[in-house]
């Protein structure tokens, strides 16, 4: 015998809907087993602009890295930020 399931309440922001999830069971509102897999091909995850100095020598050193590679020297920087940090 299925579960009845509550209704999801409506939410007057994404604050309020991720506040309620936080102290709530999924479970009591949707049914799982009937979820099926999807992909989000074209989804970019979120980034957020940082400020950071650097020496001037350090930064021209990382553009030259960047020229040799042909890429743009931001770019250079995080994927050397992801390796370290993994």
């Amino acid at each position: 015998m299925k579960k009845k399931l509550k209704a999801i309440p409506q939410f007057a922001s994404g604050k309020e809907e991720k506040k309620f999830w936080v102290t709530h069971d999924s479970t009591e509102y949707l049914d799982w087993s009937a979820a099926k897999r999807v992909r989000f091909p074209k989804l970019k995850p979120s980034t957020e602009t940082i400020s950071l100095r650097l020496l001037q020598a350090l930064l021209e050193r990382i553009k030259i890295e960047a020229n040799k590679r042909d890429v743009p020297y931001q770019s250079l920087i995080k994927v050397w930020l992801s390796e370290k940090v993994s």
